[in-house]
């Protein structure tokens, strides 16, 4: 593919955000870092402290970037000049998953305590919703709920901001649903990564899911219409169209893709935890 920008940052890239600065953030999972990428590809790199972990990244209301640290129990906040703080969780709760609510708030969730949380970033008070079932990944939906995936537990969560819980069960059982995304059909779609499955919610529907070709991790809506998927098992990325065809791209071997991010100029980027930032354009 033409185009393609293949950019080397150590650490173990796991998650990206566009940010407010024009540049692309990422965790780096392994090193206890989060980097800035800025055209036309120059890497800046952050120290965030060992055994930190940090996971996903999101853009927050701030014009800062938050991202969850794993492995040291805290939400973590990073400017795009560089300067850090953090919000300490609850000890063992390992936050994961991280998104923009409706109400402007960060909303987060934690595996291991089994909760879904309210983070206000004007103030750091937190707030956490029990709900089981190792939540993973989460997105605001198109109709002003919280989704997420409950890993342990092969089910997708939907929780109110006023607190209300809704559990969806998977068709595939013991499919481990990790990566969720709000469409711009009025869906919300998941993968099931021990399924080698994809999954659509349309709102107030059946869950439809479909086959691919091996472990999807990641995923997330693509602005043409349908979604990307990063294929951890296949060293593949794959794009599925809303009626389900699906076309796959090839990674090097031994990439292990992960999470991915659409920038503002419609460029797809993809985190390889091998150790490469992939920009491509769609």
């Amino acid at each position: 593919m033409s185009g393609v920008l293949d950019i080397p940052v150590d650490g173990g890239p796991y998650a990206l955000a566009a940010g407010p600065d024009g540049a692309m953030w990422v965790t780096l999972v392994h090193a206890g870092a989060v980097a800035r990428i800025r055209p036309p590809g120059v890497v800046d790199r952050y120290e965030v402290g060992d055994g930190s972990k940090p996971e996903i990244i999101t853009a927050g209301p701030d014009g800062a970037l938050w991202f969850t640290r794993n492995g040291d129990d805290r939400i973590g906040r990073i400017t795009t000049s560089g300067v850090q703080s953090s919000i300490e969780l609850s000890s063992g709760s390992a936050p994961f998953g991280l998104c923009i609510g409706p109400d402007l708030a960060l909303w987060f969730t934690a595996m291991t305590s089994g909760v879904v949380g309210r983070l206000d970033p004007a103030t750091g008070a937190v707030d956490e919703h029990p709900v089981g079932g190792g939540p993973a990944m989460i997105t605001a939906g198109p109709d002003g709920a919280l989704w997420f995936t409950m890993n342990a537990r092969s089910a997708i969560g939907r929780l109110t901001p006023a607190g209300a819980l809704t559990v969806r069960e998977l068709v595939s059982r013991g499919a481990g649903p990790v990566g969720i995304t709000a469409t711009h059909d009025d869906a919300v779609w998941f993968t099931a990564i021990l399924a080698d499955r994809i999954g659509r919610i349309p709102m107030n529907e059946a869950i439809q899911e479909m086959d691919l070709p091996g472990k999807p991790h990641a995923v997330v809506a693509d602005p043409s219409g349908g979604v990307w998927v990063s294929l951890w098992g296949a060293d593949q990325i794959a794009r599925v169209s809303a009626d389900g065809e699906i076309t796959t791209v090839d990674l090097p071997p031994g990439s292990e893709p992960h999470g991915m991010a659409v920038a503002p100029d419609g460029a797809l980027w993809v985190a390889l935890e091998a150790g490469y930032v992939l920009r491509l354009p769609i």
